[in-house]
């Protein structure tokens, strides 16, 4: 120790010594163990290389306002799900009464996990990968994991956009092309195509035109080349955002994350005044509480909660790693949250105003073919005159009327009803129609669009809608594999985005096939569900149960400048997990319950057929499951064995001079004696991020060293195994 330094002075003054070791200890300058001869581990002091790596610490990427980065994890977080997930499932279980289980799930599952990744992002400033390394090393697969099921998930999302770029295109014209079935000349006589008159001229376009799809996975047909350039538009647009970091995507979010907004309130608006808009409404949100007590219903809001925040994906962490380390996180988490869920509810109040509209459109049409057979039937004196009432006039047929002219109907001819192939015509029926996906945005949405007056405004806002929607999306999602790679393997940023963009089009190849849109299916189903959710339970437990509660709680309070609410204390402890690890059960039931398949178009049929995977398909299949977990046990057993490092060594992370002396005087008193012979303290607070050195077999456990920081910018004394003479 220097002569200069007060422990020496005390020790040479005949003064009765009144402070603690650790007060004496407060006032001493940080030492570098590098450069200081307590340097015992025989690590080697590159004076430059550690000069580059402080520099990069200190010149990591910050957002350039926090309204930029509110926007970028909203631009991420609010997805296509939320427009055509969201609204289906509400109407499927219940109505309004699928919001209760949802805001609880919210509130226990999503807003607590949601603020440990934005937490755990922040404290370390680092991706995924290195996150998890620092948090527990042996479980650093977690980071890898996430980075590969952003990959698979990026695949096919982009796909979705390049599928919307193609509708945008296609909207600049009038009529819009999908208004009416296109006319086929079968010899001198002109004909309507046969598929689009099966089916509908929406349904038609999308399918043949846009698709151009097969009869089945098994069948490739070759690339559609439309969809491959659209694809390749689409991944150029995400390279260019994401080229030059946050510095590039940031602007981007300006524009990406609040333009939805503009056009689904313009599309409320629009609805409302729409005829039958509030039919749709008051349907979507008539409570049915009987489905509240269903298990599968709070499964799926559970499975929505955790999909819609983005969770373990790493996009999360990735851009709260940007952040300052004394941001108030916390009311990020909340803000984003709520965001994200009332942005859920409008995206329901427009979808449903519309549909509400189609479904009077279809109602209407259905009262009209249905009078024209009944009109035959009396020509044809298959039906009396007396069963039609005296005040109903088939010029002007209402859907009243006819309700009442079917009923008598029904009730007359009922031994031979049937055979008359007359519909209800019921509004109700038309609205209880699920529709979710590509079905609601590419069919059922443009079917309605063709209706509005000026409709190719119409379309053409809404599918820049969903393009801003995904580029939001897909800036998080590639955030999640470029933050971490380029932060662990220290590549160039420009060179591995634009490189991981042109493998990621060349590999999504497979998706603009005439078969492309199953395989778009077999991803969104199975890639991404099951393995993600094993990736945020480990998260919770990495944090909770290894790293530990209390410290985790400790730091954050150092972090905030508050205390966190015990409310999270017990939620990622207790609650979260428990709640994750049912999520997870129900999972793997549900796909064991339900066979692997998928909905194939059948051109001759003119419409859609279940049919399950072959064996190489599912193959496939349970190859992306085990892919995306394989990580996970990897990464344990190299670093349970020692057989490689524990990853922390490329951690770099530095704090300000004499921030770690500083809270040495917390010490208890019976900490002491344990601080200075280098055991590790009962509830030492970290004031940052500390690297922990990987010291071989025979070492102990990174996780108990943990709390004596002896790494590159540490200050731990290691006095116990120093000879007293060198003091």
């Amino acid at each position: 120790m220097p002569k200069n330094s007060k422990v020496t002075q005390r020790e040479h003054s005949s003064e009765h010594v009144t402070e603690s070791v650790a007060d004496l200890l407060a006032h001493e300058e940080p030492v570098d163990y590098k450069r200081s001869v307590l340097n015992v581990t025989g690590e080697s002091w590159d004076k430059q290389k550690d000069g580059e790596e402080e520099l990069d610490a200190e010149n990591r990427p910050a957002w350039n306002s926090k309204l930029q980065y509110i926007l970028a994890q909203i631009g991420y977080s609010v997805g296509l799900g939320n427009v055509w997930r969201f609204p289906y499932l509400c109407q499927k279980n219940g109505g309004g009464a699928y919001l209760v289980p949802y805001l609880v799930l919210l509130i226990i599952i999503g807003l607590p996990l949601f603020f440990l990744e934005l937490a755990v992002g922040q404290r370390i400033r680092r991706g995924s990968i290195g996150v998890w390394n620092y948090i527990c090393p042996r479980l650093g697969g977690i980071g890898y994991a996430s980075c590969l099921v952003c990959f698979f998930v990026g695949l096919y999302y982009n796909v979705i956009i390049g599928w919307s770029i193609f509708y945008f295109f296609k909207s600049f014209q009038y009529p819009l092309p999908w208004s009416e079935c296109p006319i086929v000349k079968n010899g001198s006589v002109a004909v309507v195509e046969t598929e689009c008159e099966r089916s509908s001229a929406t349904t038609y376009f999308w399918y043949r035109e846009t698709l151009d799809i097969s009869n089945s996975i098994s069948e490739s047909g070759g690339l559609n080349w439309k969809m491959t350039l659209c694809l390749l538009v689409a991944w150029s647009l995400v390279g260019l955002a994401m080229i030059k970091g946050i510095q590039s995507s940031g602007k981007v979010m300006y524009f990406s994350s609040l333009f939805p907004y503009v056009v689904l309130v313009c599309f409320l608006v629009r609805g409302l005044l729409l005829r039958g808009a509030v039919d749709g409404i008051m349907h979507m949100f008539t409570p049915k509480l009987d489905k509240m007590l269903d298990p599968q219903v709070w499964r799926e809001a559970a499975t929505q909660v955790f999909f819609a925040l983005g969770l373990g994906f790493g996009g999360v962490i990735a851009f709260s790693s940007y952040n300052k380390q004394d941001n108030n996180c916390h009311f990020d988490a909340t803000l984003v949250s709520f965001i994200n869920f009332f942005t859920s509810i409008l995206a329901t109040l427009v979808v449903f105003a519309v549909l509400g509209f189609k479904a009077n459109i279809m109602n209407e049409k259905c009262v009209v073919e249905n009078a024209e057979k009944i009109l035959g039937y009396l020509n044809t004196n298959v039906l009396s005159h007396d069963l039609i009432p005296p005040h109903v006039n088939f010029s002007h047929l209402t859907a009243k009327d006819y309700n009442e002219m079917y009923r008598v109907i029904m009730t007359v001819k009922e031994g031979h009803f049937k055979e008359l192939g007359l519909d209800a015509c019921l509004l109700e029926d038309e609205l209880d129609k699920s529709v979710q996906g590509t079905g609601l945005a590419f069919i059922a949405f443009t079917e309605a669009m063709t209706h509005f007056p000026a409709s190719p405004f119409w379309s053409v806002m809404f599918f820049l809608m969903l393009i801003n929607l995904g580029l939001g999306s897909m800036i998080g999602t590639m955030s999640g594999i470029t933050t971490p790679i380029i932060d662990t393997f220290k590549v160039r940023k420009e060179v591995f985005t634009v490189g991981s963009c042109i493998f990621a089009f060349v590999v999504g190849l497979i998706f603009v096939q005439r078969s492309g849109n199953y395989f778009v299916t077999m991803f969104d189903d199975y890639s991404a569900t099951l393995p993600l959710t094993v990736v945020v339970i480990l998260e919770n437990i990495a944090v909770a149960w290894i790293y530990g509660t209390k410290k985790f709680m400790q730091e954050l309070t150092e972090m905030l400048g508050f205390r966190p609410y015990q409310f999270y204390y017990y939620t990622w402890k207790y609650v979260s997990p428990i709640c994750m690890a049912v999520l997870m059960t129900a999972s793997i039931i549900q796909l064991g319950v339900s066979p692997p398949g998928y909905s194939a178009w059948i051109r001759e049929e003119a419409a859609e057929k279940f049919l399950f995977y072959p064996t190489w398909a599912m193959a496939i299949l349970i190859s992306l499951i085990i892919l995306a977990s394989l990580p996970l046990p990897l990464v344990f057993i190299l670093r349970q064995f020692h057989l490689v490092s524990d990853g922390s060594n490329a951690l770099s992370v530095t704090y300000k001079k004499g921030r770690m002396m500083k809270d040495i005087s917390n010490l208890e008193d019976n900490d002491e004696t344990r601080f200075i012979l280098s055991k590790v303290p009962s509830e030492t607070p970290s004031p940052m991020p500390t690297h922990r050195s990987y010291l071989g077999p025979g070492s102990n456990s990174p996780m108990e060293m943990s709390s004596a920081p002896n790494g590159r910018y540490g200050s731990g004394y290691l006095l116990a195994s120093t000879p007293e003479s060198e003091l």
